[in-house]
């Protein structure tokens, strides 16, 4: 099959994944076929294979992106070895990170289930790196006795958690500014981890 008049492959794959990204976060991945992704961009259906497999090779490339993404940017950041410090920035850089991807975010959550088996895994180890990260943040504040935490990995499950539920309802321009909700979820977290 032809290449669409004006189609150039480092312009296609990642306007593919662009319409990809939204129609999954919109319709959900079971619900968008390749053929609405090729109509989204203007290519032919059989276009779209030039570029990927098949769909479940897009969501996972999504997923991957996103995850050596954020894993990229936290390494990123000045590291501090104060314990509170670290996790105080970690609150931080995780609600600004997440708040600028909404559509990946709620792919990364919510589309799991439909990974293989294999690719599954991938993202899960992709997953535990990062929530490792948190949890030796955690471990050495408790080592330090500036937290006071019963089960640490427990704990960097219920700050995600809280964390990542900033996603489904702040608004810019709403009643509390980017500040203002870092801070009360800093405050939520630090009261959360210490005696």
């Amino acid at each position: 099959m032809a290449r669409t008049q004006g189609s150039h492959s480092d312009i296609t794959g990642p306007r593919i994944r662009e319409a990809a990204l939204a129609l999954f976060a919109r319709h959900g991945y079971a619900a968008v076929s390749m053929r609405q992704i090729a109509a989204e961009v203007g290519v032919q259906a059989g276009a779209l294979y030039n570029y990927t497999p098949d769909k479940q090779s897009l969501l996972f490339r999504l997923m991957y992106e996103h995850m050596q993404d954020l894993i990229t940017a936290y390494a990123d950041q000045d590291q501090t070895e104060d314990a509170a410090e670290a996790l105080r920035q970690f609150v931080g850089f995780h609600i600004r990170f997440h708040l600028q991807r909404p559509d990946e975010v709620f792919i990364a959550y919510m589309e799991l289930r439909n990974l293989s088996s294999d690719n599954f895994a991938q993202i899960e180890a992709l997953r535990r790196t990062y929530e490792n990260a948190l949890e030796a943040i955690l471990r050495r504040g408790q080592a330090a006795g500036a937290f006071d935490i019963a089960d640490t990995k427990i704990a960097t499950f219920a700050v995600i958690a809280m964390l990542n539920g900033v996603m489904t309802w702040y608004r810019a321009g709403g009643r509390l500014s980017l500040d203002e909700v870092e801070q009360a979820y800093w405050d939520m977290v630090h009261r959360s981890v210490t005696a």
